[in-house]
């Protein structure tokens, strides 16, 4: 795959921020639903279960405070549960990949569809049942790429200096990388491109891949606006796999950036 050809030049920003239009397309919005909807629903239930457990928490500190520093309640509080929301965000979204793959897969299709008038011919709802063990061995093999890059990064935060000044560059950079990767394999996986492959796409260009996985990481850390961030996120990546990706697996060719 070493020659090119002339593609629409947008930024992977660009793309991430076309997919608020495409969760909105009449023909798309009920395959948005589903996901949102379990997304939402479990999150709510967690959300429920942790601010319970905060209560619990404040409860015995109150009494284990002297009358004079009972102020501090009104401080820790929203400041306890400003961090909940943020840390419970960042976990749920890795549960909510492996919970709504199949549906992320069927996402990613009819935007597909939409975008080029073409059907996918992948099959209705029996054949996505029988495709799951491999969706979810897609899956897999994400988080096996994705773990031990991710524990080296963070013991970088353990290192003096390098802890405070380049790891959290390091990290933001790999992060981005990785949305780039969870959210464009999506369309990739639905024509069966292997995930090397899927990889080196990727990698061939650069600029879009890792502006699309920052803005994509930016989202994600702002609590009840990430809650729609993987359907922007799927519809923009699968708009940047037709644009950029998708004639390369037809004629042997990717476009650089």
């Amino acid at each position: 795959m070493n020659k090119t050809k002339q593609v629409q030049k947008k930024s992977g920003v660009n793309y991430f921020l076309d997919g608020f239009s495409l969760i909105k397309q009449p023909g798309l919005r009920r395959f948005v639903f589903i996901p949102l909807s379990i997304n939402l629903l479990l999150f709510s239930g967690l959300i429920y279960f942790a601010i319970g457990q905060l209560e619990n928490v404040f409860a015995w500190l109150s009494t284990q405070l002297p009358d004079y520093l009972s102020w501090l309640n009104f401080i820790l509080w929203p400041l306890a549960v400003l961090t909940l929301l943020v840390v419970l965000s960042f976990i749920f979204s890795s549960v909510m990949n492996w919970l709504a793959a199949p549906f992320n897969g069927l996402l990613a299709e009819k935007v597909e569809q939409q975008l080029t008038g073409k059907p996918l011919n992948t099959g209705g709802g029996i054949d996505l049942i029988k495709d799951l063990p491999r969706i979810m061995g897609r899956e897999w093999m994400k988080l096996k790429y994705y773990l031990p890059r991710a524990i080296v990064f963070l013991l970088l935060f353990w290192i003096p200096f390098v802890g405070q000044t380049i790891a959290p560059v390091l990290w933001f950079l790999f992060s981005a990388w990785m949305m780039a990767i969870q959210y464009c394999d999506y369309p990739f996986d639905n024509h069966k491109v292997p995930f090397q492959d899927m990889k080196f796409a990727l990698n061939q260009t650069k600029g879009s891949s890792f502006s699309f996985g920052a803005s994509v990481t930016l989202f994600s850390m702002i609590p009840i606006l990430n809650f729609v961030v993987m359907p922007v996120a799927i519809c923009g990546a699968t708009a940047m796999w037709v644009d950029k990706y998708r004639s390369a697996y037809k004629n042997d060719v990717i476009a650089p950036d």
